[in-house]
């Protein structure tokens, strides 16, 4: 009952927010999720928590602001990527500014396949939404939702463009094909991760349990890694940029792995610590720390 309310209500936000201009639903998300923050006080603490550790010389004023406007950016994050869903190829396109695309272009031209990596950071989804529309089509690695009809209809978005979805099972020999045919794959670097294969690299001076999972595949095929992120322009538009790839140390270095997992956690570091309320600081990410 309470998942099938869960889809209902997706529905209605939906269908409400395709004929809103999207400044409007943006307005409409950064409310939803203020709103957020002063009810659910357990992820406001988290979040509180993760700032206090992260910035120690930023005043408990500053911090809050940076909480009270994360809550606020992923709220307008949900709406945005429903009414982004919407929009025709053209109307995405006219919607975004690219940076760096030379460097995702070079990183193709090497035909080993493109490892796409970023973090729970601004507009993950609409990146990869948009990503076929610039570049061929990606398989992006995700978890399936425990809603099976939001899930269907997650995956209905992710793939309206002409993306695939991995998923766990089997993922890694999927992935290789897709290397193999010099296609992308995009995942995420900045989860917790509770199985043997994770690494502890260093976030924000914090050691962290890493999916080892872009290093391993790197050092394995040579496919180039380019770090992805999405910002918000004003009126309702997006900047994704290309990052410069990251040069992988040789399969001979003591402790490769680590020290290219390393290598990627920093450029993800350095654009959260530019744009704080753009990351996932409700999330515990340091459950060992």
């Amino acid at each position: 009952m309470i998942r099938a309310i869960e889809f209902a209500a997706v529905r209605i936000v939906s269908a409400i927010v395709s004929l809103l201009p999207m400044p409007v639903v943006r307005r409409c998300g950064a409310a939803l999720g203020r709103l957020v923050c002063l009810i659910d006080r357990p992820h406001r603490r988290i979040a509180l928590d993760n700032l206090a550790a992260a910035f120690p010389s930023r005043s408990k004023d500053e911090r809050r602001a940076i909480a009270r406007a994360m809550f606020a950016h992923f709220g307008s994050l949900l709406l945005e990527l429903l009414k982004f869903s919407t929009y025709s190829s053209e109307r995405m396109l006219a919607s975004i500014d690219v940076e760096g695309d030379e460097r995702a272009r070079q990183a193709y031209e090497q035909k080993r396949g493109v490892l796409f990596f970023t973090g729970h950071f601004g507009y993950w989804e609409i990146h990869a939404l948009a990503e076929p529309l610039i570049h061929p089509p990606i398989s992006v690695l995700a978890r399936p939702l425990d809603n099976a009809r939001l899930h269907a209809m997650l995956e209905r978005i992710r793939t309206k463009t002409g993306n695939s979805v991995i998923y766990r099972e089997g993922a890694v020999r999927k992935v290789l094909r897709e290397l193999g045919a010099n296609h992308g794959v995009a995942l995420l670097i900045d989860q917790h991760l509770h199985t043997p294969d994770a690494v502890y690299v260093d976030f924000f001076r914090r050691p962290a349990a890493t999916t080892s999972a872009l290093a391993a595949l790197a050092l394995r095929t040579g496919a180039p890694v380019v770090p992805v992120f999405a910002l918000p322009l004003p009126h309702g538009r997006y900047r994704l940029v290309y990052e410069h790839p990251v040069d992988p140390p040789r399969a001979d270095t003591p402790d490769a792995i680590r020290e290219f997992t390393q290598h990627c956690t920093d450029v993800l570091e350095m654009y959260v610590r530019r744009h704080p309320e753009l990351w996932l600081w409700m999330h515990r990410r340091w459950r060992d720390a």
